[in-house]
């Protein structure tokens, strides 16, 4: 059977990934967070609300890797890089679900890939997922229509604009065949002049404790399509990223998303 490790396992999403994985009664052999965090040392059932595995939540990432068969980071950017490497040292399998990765992060965690099967998502929900087909629809088959891309989180997220934001605009900058890199246009401010066509706006918004909303708006001349997404539940992302993992186990080395997941 194939058994999971959990880094970062303190935070809100370790906690519902916890939960989600003793749910489907799925083996959670170890877990981890920074050496600071408070749920070091706790039993991984107990700190989740569950009972207790007899296993306590460490802070060495190593470990737990060497422990598990596929392993669920939901950690912090710098980090995910290292264990991607540390998971193809070690010949395990791994899911990323850590945003705020620059260009170079993307390189090596693809060069890791390239040893160890990882599945790389900026968001896990089934329906985001869904969300990213219709936006790739609308680009290609409107093509003069504007497109900006507003999403909001809570206020505590620090990267913005959000990996799905960022993944909604890929997806459709690859529609339109341009590399969104060169039309992006973010958060505009004072004396902007006319709109450039072809491109595509971000806006973030922060406040709260919104979970996740996210909306594409293609604008048109004389007509205008909204295409949103609003997160309600933090365990559709656990649920999606449980689910990656399972996929996961018998996959060759290579670098997934969601898409292969659910096979579109």
């Amino acid at each position: 059977m194939t058994s999971f490790g959990l880094i970062g396992a303190g935070g809100r999403m370790g906690i519902a990934l916890i939960q989600t994985l003793m749910d489907g009664d799925h083996p959670l052999v170890a877990a981890c967070d920074r050496a600071d965090h408070p749920a070091i040392d706790r039993d991984i059932g107990h700190w989740a609300g569950r009972e207790d595995l007899g296993i306590a939540i460490i802070s060495d990432p190593k470990q737990v890797i060497a422990q598990a068969d596929v392993i669920l980071d939901f950690s912090a950017r710098s980090a995910s890089v290292d264990h991607a490497h540390l998971v193809a040292e070690l010949g395990k399998r791994l899911v990323i679900g850590t945003t705020g990765f620059t260009a170079q992060d993307d390189a090596d965690i693809a060069g890791a890939a390239k040893k160890s099967a990882i599945v790389k998502s900026g968001n896990y929900s089934v329906g985001i997922t869904v969300l990213t087909k219709l936006i790739e629809l609308t680009a290609r088959v409107l093509p003069g229509f504007d497109l900006e891309i507003v999403e909001m989180h809570h206020k505590q997220k620090i990267d913005a604009p959000s990996g799905t934001a960022l993944m909604m605009g890929k997806a459709a900058a690859a529609a339109r065949g341009i590399d969104l890199a060169d039309h992006l246009v973010m958060n505009r401010q004072g004396h902007t002049g006319p709109r450039i066509d072809g491109t595509i706006g971000f806006q973030s918004l922060r406040g709260g404790s919104v979970i996740g909303d996210h909306t594409l708006i293609a604008a048109g001349p004389s007509e205008r399509i909204e295409i949103r997404h609003i997160a309600e539940d933090r365990t559709i992302f656990a649920k999606g990223a449980v689910a990656a993992a399972i996929w996961l186990a018998d996959k060759p080395p290579g670098l997934y998303d969601m898409n292969a997941v659910l096979g579109l």
